[in-house]
């Protein structure tokens, strides 16, 4: 006989009646502890490897780490340089922006591509870990629906949904980085600096004191509300619903992904404090942590600002 949810206890919950990849994947997410491990491993590990190799081939082509920002050079010499591979193809497309003088014509889409492939592949790496909670919770709603003959859908196509928010983000975040390379006749993959930099990092600290970062913590923090309250037992519907969190999520990181412009949108080193720290933010309580950081990047950007002033 099946036990109400409400007085099952979470941490037993099989999933029997999902298939076989349905458990799997909700297996993955069931603790929020584990994200950054098992959901980095086994989902978001070829997005990871995939940005790794870039950022070993840019390295490699300019003959140091400093094009990728503070801190590479502490890792440069283990990052994987792989010759004729995609991550290598994407990384030339990329320089081929040269300076930052975007040419029309064919090179101009190149970059686009290249630079979208790594924004969406940054985007994966960054922000399925931090989704976990999200798709464990609707596997245990699905499994309850399910249990009462309800039709249900596979949590991939809710994790679809997500990911194409963030595509759509990508797109836009290539676009932003196309213009401030043109702007400032910057490296397409290096960080940006002084008063631009010093920009970026002043409106997304000050975006983490703002209502709407707090609403769309809110909701990443709280999906069950969210899920239950919308649920569909249609593939579109259940597509939808995954959209509708990726905006939340969206409205909740899109400022700490363009840190990414300031510290270079390759540097894996800040990809990982970001993505631990994104992680924190959303599995946690209190606004003690998105303060805390709102505060630290806000004095970062206005130092950088003073600093190119002065």
């Amino acid at each position: 006989m099946f036990t109400p949810r409400e007085n099952r206890d979470p941490l037993d919950g099989r999933f029997d009646r999902l298939d076989r990849s349905g458990q799997v994947i909700a297996g993955l997410a069931r603790r929020p502890v584990w994200p950054v491990l098992a959901m980095v491993l086994l989902t978001a590990a070829i997005a990871w490897w995939f940005l790794v190799s870039m950022a070993g081939s840019i390295a490699d082509i300019e003959g140091s780490a400093r094009p990728l920002g503070p801190g590479m050079s502490l890792i440069s010499g283990l990052l994987p340089v792989e010759p004729g591979s995609f991550a290598a193809t994407i990384a030339d497309l990329c320089l081929s922006g040269g300076s930052g003088v975007i040419s029309a014509g064919g090179s101009s889409l190149s970059l686009a591509i290249a630079l979208f492939v790594m924004w969406f592949a940054m985007s994966a790496a960054m922000m399925l870990p931090t989704a976990a909670p999200m798709i464990r919770t609707y596997a245990e709603i699905a499994d309850t629906a399910a249990a009462r003959g309800e039709p249900v859908v596979h949590p991939a196509v809710l994790t679809a949904g997500y990911l194409v928010v963030w595509a759509g983000a990508s797109l836009a975040f290539t676009g932003v980085q196309m213009a401030i390379g043109k702007l400032t006749d910057g490296s397409a993959t290096g960080p940006v600096t002084g008063v631009v930099a010093g920009i970026v990092l002043l409106g997304a600290g000050a975006y983490q004191f703002t209502p709407l970062k707090q609403a769309c913590l809110v909701k990443c923090r709280n999906p069950f509300t969210t899920l239950f309250a919308r649920w569909r037992t249609s593939v579109g519907g259940v597509f939808r619903l995954g959209m509708g969190q990726g905006v939340w999520c969206l409205g909740c990181c899109w400022a700490l992904m363009l840190i990414m412009l300031a510290v270079g949108s390759m540097n894996v080193v800040w990809m990982a404090a970001l993505t631990l720290f994104t992680f924190v933010e959303k599995t946690g309580a209190g606004r003690v942590t998105t303060l805390t950081g709102g505060v630290i990047v806000s004095l970062w950007g206005a130092v950088l600002i003073w600093g190119a002033l002065a």
